[in-house]
Parts: structure tokens; C-alpha cells; sequence
């Protein structure tokens, strides 16, 4: 709600030349203008609305001093306008009384105007801290000086006003607001379980409405806490509510209401992930078992060959799997959120291992495989250069495979016959006359 602004300063100086009937006419014309935007000035700060709340509340704090304070000068204030119109009403009937001022009346209204012409009863207190300096009985002002005066304490008692009325009108409402989020927000998180003392979230909920509690009784009772005044203003109401508390709320009210939704959504899809889950743990229990069937056929096919141990099935995480589906079951929507995704990065990991495992395991056989296949793609170039019946590779042929295809199979040794008959089916292959050519140790085709 607008009030008028300053008041105007008075016309003329403390001393000078008598002033003319004209002169002293224009001087009281400017000083009734004056007096009536003083006036209009002061009732609409009386009438306030931030007046109205600061003397209706009961405050504490910052705000409590400085309306104390503001109440004397809003006193002090019209002790001064009241001064002020007398001094208007006694100069206008001075010139009142003759149409034709005489020369003393225009001396008696040259000094009112321009001298130390009004006095004003003192106090027992200083009337703002804007006024310094010992208490006086009784002062006297220039018109000039008055309304200086009249203005150093309409902009305290008006700045203490508005920047009350802003905070006010500014953080309760907003507070109220996110008060109303936060009630739904707790509802909803109870009815997906997450409750204080079971769920960070539910702790994070109790947290936020005792701040939301403790910021309205304070911003209430003691708004000037809440004011940043803007940096080299001297206007009043210069500035801006401070915020920090509630943003800090509404952030962190935010994060729980993330986390609720998360929760929802698990208890939305949680059968499909927890059927998702079953399968993932059926292929790795899969996967190890088939690696457990191969270890034992490569300790009995394998000789002289290191095979790692493969673990047992993933109890522990069917174990964390029939939790979950316990929890879906009586619908703690918040403990099965975390456990599935945690059971979700584990099983894709234990699938991952078991498909490892299962590598390991069998990479003897893919050696003894690759072996046997190198042997008869060299015996199969050897057929086509039409030296099949050569006798130095048939014996070669004959002892790599009886190594290859005899149980246990000790690769070493197979491996060595393999580069043997390579050797010897290099050396039928070109001629020695030649002295250069293909020399193919892994066969090509």
C-alpha cells in the first residue's frame, strides 16, 4: 500500500530582507501546499496497513526494538506536524488582520518565516536513533529545520512499515504453500510406508516441518529478522526479503518428494524387475553349472592343464531375492526400492562372473580344438599337393593325432607334435633346391 512520499523543505532563510506583502503571500500559499501533502503524508502512514499488523502483533526480536522505536517517532511526528500547523495558522491570521500589512506586521511574519519561530515541547527520550543527543525541555526549528526534521522520521517510522509489511506479505504465504506440499507429501510417503524412524525420508519429512513451524512463528513475530537491505539504498523499504530458510525447505522438500516418486515407481514395476531378477539369476545359475559339467570333462580330457574352481549357485542372492519378493508381498514399497537396485547391479554381476568362469573353464578345450583343426587343415593341403602318402608325414599326422584325440590329452606335448608335422609338411612343400618360397608354419588354405 502506497504512502505519499517526503515532505517538501520550506521556503526562505533564517535572515535577509523584510519580505513585501506579495513575497509573504506566495511564502504562506507554498507553506499551506506544503501542510497539506504533510498532512496526507502522515495519515497515510497512520493508516498503513503495516502500521495496522506491527501494532496488532506480538514481537519479539529486531522487529519489537525497532517498532518501539518507530512508535516514538510516529508520536514525535505529529507533536512536530501539530507545531507546524500552528505556526501556518498563527502566520495566516497575522496577515489576516489587515489588508494592507503594516511594516511591523510584515517585519513580525519576515522573522516567522525565516527565523527560529516555532518551538516545540521536549521529551523525556531521545525520539529515534536517526536523532542523537542529550534530551531537551523544549526546542526551537526555522520551518526549514522542522520539516527536515518531520522527514528524518517519516523515513525511519516508514522504512520499519514496509519492510515489515514486505516480509509479511512475502515469506507467510509462501511458507503456507509449501506447508500445504508438504502435508501431501506426507501422506503420500505413508502410504507407500516411508515413515519417520523407518526411512531417511520419513526423518528428512519431520525435519522439514519443524523448520516450516519455526520459520512462520519467527518471519510472524519478528519480520525485520527476515530483511536484506539492499546494498547503498537509503530509500525506504530499500531491499528484499530474505529467503534462505524457506529455499533451503522447498530444496529439500523437493529431494524427498524425488525419492517418493522413486519409491512409487518401484511399487508400480516391482514384479516385472523382480521377474527380470529370476531370470538373470537362472542364467548365471545356468551358466555355472554348465562351467562345473566342463571342469569335469577337462580334468578328465585335459592332461597337464591348471583349471580354476567354479563356484556354487548365488545363494545368497536367491536368499536377497525372496526378501524382495517378501517385501513386495506386504508392500514395503520403501525397503524394496534400495534392495532392488542393488539386487539388480549384483545379479547382472554374478552373471557376468559366471560367463568368465565358464571362459576359463573351457579354454583348454578351445586350445585342444584349435589344435586339432590346424592339424587337418595341414593334412588337407598336404592331400592336394598329392603328398598324402609321404611316409615322414603320415608318422607325424598319426602321433599328433593319436595326442589329440586320446584322453587325458596333455596339450604341451600335442602342441609339439602339431609344430612338427607343420614342420615337416613345410619342408615337403618347398622344394629345397628353390631356396626361397612359402614357408607356412600355421598352414593356409
Amino acid at each position: 500500500m502506497g504512502v505519499a512520499g517526503p515532505f517538501s523543505g520550506a521556503a526562505g532563510t533564517p535572515h535577509g530582507p523584510v519580505m513585501d506583502r506579495d513575497e509573504v503571500d506566495r511564502a504562506l500559499a507554498r507553506l499551506g501546499a506544503e501542510h497539506e501533502a504533510v498532512e496526507t503524508s502522515l495519515l497515510a502512514l497512520q493508516d498503513h496497513a503495516g502500521r495496522r499488523l506491527l501494532e496488532g502483533a506480538e514481537l519479539t526480536g529486531v522487529t519489537r526494538d525497532r517498532w518501539a522505536a518507530a512508535e516514538q517517532s510516529i508520536t514525535r511526528l505529529w507533536t512536530y506536524f501539530d507545531a507546524y500547523s500552528g505556526a501556518l495558522t498563527a502566520m495566516r491570521e497575522l496577515r489576516a488582520r489587515r489588508r494592507w500589512s503594516s511594516r511591523e506586521d510584515l517585519v513580525e511574519l519576515t522573522g516567522r518565516l525565516r527565523g527560529r519561530s516555532v518551538t516545540v515541547a521536549g521529551q523525556a527520550v531521545p525520539p529515534s536513533p536517526d536523532i542523537a543527543g542529550p534530551a531537551l525541555l523544549s526546542e526551537e526549528f526555522t520551518l526549514q529545520e522542522l520539516v527536515a526534521r518531520m522527514n528524518a522520521l517519516y523515513a525511519s517510522s516508514l522504512d520499519t512499515i514496509i519492510t515489515a509489511d514486505a516480509v509479511w506479505s512475502a515469506l507467510p504465504a509462501r511458507i503456507d504453500l509449501l506447508s500445504a506440499e508438504l502435508r501431501r507429501t506426507r501422506s503420500l510417503a505413508h502410504s507407500v510406508g516411508v515413515r519417520p524412524g523407518e526411512h531417511p525420508s520419513g526423518d528428512e519429512l519431520e525435519s522439514i516441518t519443524a523448520e516450516l513451524a519455526t520459520l512462520r512463528a519467527q518471519v510472524v513475530s519478528d519480520p525485520l529478522a527476515f530483511w536484506r537491505p539492499a546494498p547503498g539504498s537509503s530509500a525506504p523499504g530499500g531491499g528484499r526479503p530474505d529467503t534462505d530458510r524457506y529455499d533451503r525447505a522447498a530444496r529439500d522438500l523437493e529431494d524427498v518428494r524425488r525419492e517418493i516418486e522413486a519409491v512409487l515407481r518401484v511399487r508400480q514395476d516391482s514384479e516385472e524387475r523382480l521377474l527380470r531378477l529370476r531370470d538373470v539369476l537362472s542364467r548365471a545359475d545356468r551358466t555355472l553349472a554348465e562351467a562345473r559339467a566342463a571342469r569335469g570333462e577337462v580334468l578328465a580330457k585335459i592332461a597337464a592343464s591348471e583349471v580354476p574352481a567354479v563356484s556354487g549357485p548365488p545363494t545368497a542372492l536367491q536368499e536377497r531375492l525372496a526378501t524382495a519378493a517378501e517385501y513386495r508381498r506386504h508392500s514395503r514399497w520403501h525397503r524394496l526400492s534400495p534392495l532392488l537396485e542393488s539386487l539388480e547391479r549384483d545379479a547382472e554381476d554374478e552373471l557376468h562372473r559366471a560367463r568368465e568362469s565358464l571362459t576359463a573353464v573351457t579354454a583348454p578345450l578351445a586350445v585342444r580344438a584349435e589344435l586339432r583343426g590346424r592339424l587337418d587343415a595341414y593334412k588337407a593341403k598336404v592331400a592336394r599337393h598329392g603328398l598324402a602318402e609321404d611316409p615322414l608325414l603320415i608318422e607325424r599326422y598319426d602321433a599328433a593325432r593319436r595326442m589329440l584325440w586320446s584322453a587325458p590329452c596333455d596339450l604341451r606335448v600335442a602342441e609339439q607334435a602339431v609344430l612338427r608335422y607343420q614342420q615337416a609338411a613345410a619342408e615337403v612343400l618347398v622344394p629345397r633346391a628353390d631356396g626361397h618360397g612359402l614357408q607356412d608354419s600355421r598352414g593356409d588354405s
